[in-house]
């Protein structure tokens, strides 16, 4: 056993022969590995966190939005670290910021939800005329 151990290391070659080109050579797939890495993996996510930031930021009262479990409704309070949002007429709801996945554009409501609302506004503009 002894003997193989030292005829392994008779027949290493000597480390301070190899030319400094060489060297850099062995290290050539580890780099192109590392910038694979950071160009398809690292920089989107970090884009992609950035964006995500800067929307939690942007947030502001009457937007709607979509949580991250699929609830949908409109930011009706503001604060620090949460929000409240209006699900429905009398359902308020309060969630962490983090918790909001997307912002819905004020064009992307769909037809019923404008009509329903439509109808709301129009029951309750009846309803108080009534009690005028």
């Amino acid at each position: 056993m002894n003997s193989f151990v030292l005829s392994l290391l008779a027949a290493a070659p000597d480390g301070g022969s190899a030319s400094g080109g060489a060297a850099f050579l062995q290290f050539v797939p580890f780099i192109a590995i590392i910038a694979i890495f950071y160009f398809l993996i690292i920089r989107p996510q970090n884009k992609k966190q950035k964006e995500t930031q800067r929307m939690l930021e942007a947030l502001k009262k009457g937007d709607r939005v979509v949580t991250v479990g699929g609830i949908h409704g409109v930011i009706q309070t503001v604060r620090d670290h949460s929000i409240i949002l209006k699900v429905d007429d009398n359902v308020k709801l309060e969630f962490n910021r983090s918790a909001i996945s997307t912002v819905e554009a004020k064009g992307e409501k769909g037809e019923k939800d404008a009509q329903i609302e439509d109808k709301r506004d129009e029951q309750k503009s009846d309803a108080s005329e009534a009690e005028k």
